[in-house]
């Protein structure tokens, strides 16, 4: 008996263990079993300028305490310290976190954390990633953070070159697909999607203070229309990351998004001086975080993960 309960207690704790190998089935992500899933979780501050988050300590603390199912490394791609110019520095600091995601028996993000098309380095990097990673059901690819100026014709046609890409190691891991204006004109893949592979989402991205209902709006009739949907990033405050937080549509986001058995990722475990960062300098490199350690935002989301953390789609 005591066996029993120890091991439904880990595999509670540990939703790899219960859920195994996600997959896309319609528009909803399942697990192994067929079971719709909701993952729940934070992003990780760009690598380059909050590489200190960067660790198994801060992974185990977002699982432990937070109740994190799912993280996510953003990997800084154009900026100094990142991926372009220090490819050896930034994966090993994404690597870090997917390592500790994968024995803490978390799902993990791998985020290419870009506004711009850098397809040559973003297939180094996804074939590496893919290659040293695709066996576990752990992970899962994130192939254009947020495109900003970009069309959904060249979005596709760079997702379409990456999957390729991926899925020549790895076969089945789901992979993210980003769309134009920073992932909020998800409209135009709906109507226009990828065709030819499996286990493919299409992100949505909100900031609560700047996109309302006319986004969950277009986000509905997108599912409507076949698109499975998953919230990469996402937070309280409006879309530049600072000012006051607007609780009361966030809490209409979170509603939106539990109704519809969506995942959502949070933005973001960083200390900068802003509002969506949610720690504030005083914070450990690797969790055991105080309240007072936590901004407002922080204390928030905190509260949100632990009180769904128990919620099933």
């Amino acid at each position: 008996m005591l066996a029993f309960v120890l091991l439904s207690i880990v595999v509670y704790s540990q939703p790899v263990k219960k859920h195994g190998a996600l997959k896309v089935e319609g528009t909803k992500l399942v697990g192994e079993d067929g079971k719709p899933v909701v993952l729940r979780g934070m992003s990780f501050g760009w690598h380059n300028w909050w590489p200190r988050f960067y660790n198994a300590g801060t992974v185990k603390w977002l699982h432990d305490d937070w109740k994190c199912t799912v993280v996510r490394a953003a990997m800084g791609v154009e900026p100094d310290q990142g991926y372009i110019k220090d490819p050896q520095g930034s994966t090993a600091k994404i690597k870090a976190v997917i390592d500790a995601a994968i024995k803490e028996g978390i799902y993990v993000i791998i985020d290419w954390h870009s506004h711009n098309i850098n397809l040559n380095e973003a297939k180094i990097f996804f074939a590496a990633m893919a290659t040293a990673y695709g066996k576990q059901p752990n992970v899962i690819y994130e192939l254009f953070n947020e495109p900003d100026q970009e069309s959904w014709p060249e979005v596709k046609a760079y997702a379409e070159e990456v999957i390729k890409t991926i899925r020549a190691v790895d076969p089945d891991n789901i992979i993210l697909v980003g769309s134009p204006r920073w992932d909020q004109d998800i409209h135009l893949p709906a109507a226009d999607p990828i065709k030819g592979y499996d286990n493919l989402m299409y992100t949505v991205h909100f900031y609560a203070g700047t996109h309302k209902q006319w986004l969950r709006d277009r986000t509905d009739e997108a599912i409507k229309r076949g698109l499975p949907i998953f919230i990469s990033e996402c937070a309280g405050m409006d879309a530049s990351g600072d000012g006051a937080i607007n609780y009361d549509e966030w809490q209409k986001w979170i509603d939106w998004m539990e109704a519809r058995g969506l995942s959502w990722i949070t933005w973001s475990v960083s200390d900068k001086n802003e509002t969506c960062s949610v720690l504030k300098p005083s914070a450990a490199s690797d969790g055991n975080w105080k309240e007072s350690d936590l901004k407002e935002s922080g204390i928030k989301i905190r509260d949100y993960l632990r009180n769904y953390a128990s919620k099933t789609p």
